[in-house]
């Protein structure tokens, strides 16, 4: 009996196609992503907005004095970043924003969010007018439809361009004495919040006195071609200054002491809250200044008119914690006894330049104003037992930390 006679494969099966990329790595890498890689010595890599980015490249703590003391670069490029173009650029945003866009200038930049109709916080991000019609906005997370829906009526073009753009956040006290050594003459007469356009070796490079650390600082946007080369000069021309790249544990301290908001952090957008009652309004969050009620119409105005007239039910307040011991997710009480709970830290850290016990809380009426006092619930695992301690902690004004060199023009020489 002869053996039967093996069935030919498929032609399918003989050359099969190649699985896409992002089988194979989920994340995407921007173009400092090399540069990082070779710095990082901890190895210590997160996800964020789809790119992969680096945690810490050597010590937490080494990276924040850096911030504090030196020049630091963070890889921005991750930045979700929209170009808004058209006509109807100016009524758009105005609609779309709570600040009313007409009043922002030409190539200067602007804090702003955007709410939906019960007035509760979608995001925020950064606002930059590059032209008479064209602007582009800056998230942290992708909005696209929400602001494509926001869209409709308007003439106007919206159009993702991250992959577009590189970015890189340049920090600390000797930030704008290594721009200047870079190559960037007349970097120091940039004022805060405004755009300037200089060039390295004949790449563009477009700067903003922007930042996330409450600490003098640029960003820089460049095409994806010209990361790598930028990185270099910037590494050479900061060597004696002390420049170490940072990661995202570093800045979430900075960050802290600055008062500024964390998204997932310290407010969940009102698109992705699932539970009644956890969307919050900016008015809860302190962004109330970032609201102009006389501009006209906008998404969610009529919410935060009533809001206002009968007051925020709580807000998130800065608190000044007794101890060193930071009170991440500590549970709020009203007094010591822990029997009443008043509210919730979002963000906490123990800050080595204000050598204080700091955190962002979201507290219920009354006890939000300044002054006040309230306990925090605070576990410590001490040798595998954990220690349950009532710290008490006093609402404090925010930020923590704001030294007078972040607006200084021109900066302090180095």
């Amino acid at each position: 009996m002869t053996a039967p006679t093996a069935l030919a494969a498929p032609a399918a099966m003989t050359a099969p196609k190649a699985l896409a990329p992002h089988f194979k790595q989920p994340l995407l890498e921007t173009p400092f992503h090399s540069r990082a890689r070779d710095l990082s010595q901890a190895d210590s890599f997160v996800a964020w907005a789809g790119y992969t980015t680096v945690d810490v490249f050597t010590t937490v703590e080494h990276e924040y004095f850096a911030i504090r003391n030196a020049t630091t670069l963070y890889d921005l490029s991750p930045m979700v970043k929209y170009r808004i173009a058209g006509p109807d650029a100016v009524p758009y945003l105005n609609r779309l924003l709570t600040r009313d866009v007409a009043k922002l200038k030409p190539d200067r930049v602007a804090y702003s969010i955007w709410c939906n109709d019960a007035g509760h916080l979608i995001d925020d991000g950064t606002v930059f007018r590059l032209g008479e019609n064209e602007y582009r906005l800056c998230t942290a997370a992708r909005q696209l439809d929400w602001l494509l829906d926001s869209a409709i009526g308007f003439d106007v073009g919206i159009d993702e361009i991250t992959e577009q753009i590189a970015a890189l956040a340049v920090q600390g006290p000797t930030a704008c004495a290594v721009l200047k050594a870079a190559g960037l003459i007349g970097i120091e007469r940039l004022k805060p919040f405004e755009i300037g356009y200089f060039a390295l070796d004949g790449r563009p490079l477009t700067v903003s006195r922007t930042g996330f650390t409450g600490d003098l600082g640029y960003e820089l946007w460049m095409t994806p071609d010209a990361a790598g080369f930028i990185w270099d000069a910037l590494m050479a021309a900061g060597h004696s200054r002390g420049i170490r790249p940072i990661g995202s544990q570093a800045l979430n301290i900075a960050r802290l002491e600055a008062g500024f908001l964390s998204p997932n952090v310290d407010f969940v957008s009102a698109e992705h809250t699932i539970r009644t009652g956890r969307d919050r309004s900016p008015l809860e969050l302190g962004l109330g200044w970032l609201i102009d009620f006389e501009k006209g119409h906008f998404t969610g105005r009529r919410a935060l008119i009533a809001e206002r007239q009968r007051g925020p039910r709580r807000q998130l307040v800065g608190l000044d914690i007794a101890g060193n011991k930071p009170a991440h997710n500590a549970l709020l009480y009203a007094l010591a006894d822990g029997k009443r709970a008043v509210g919730s830290v979002t963000s906490a850290a123990w800050s080595p330049t204000c050598k204080r016990n700091i955190a962002l809380a979201m507290v219920d009426a009354p006890h939000f104003q300044t002054g006040s006092t309230i306990w925090a619930e605070i576990y410590l695992n001490r040798e595998l037992v954990w220690e349950r301690r009532m710290s008490r902690a006093e609402v404090v004004e925010r930020p923590f930390f704001a030294p007078s060199r972040r607006r200084a023009t021109p900066p302090a020489e180095f």
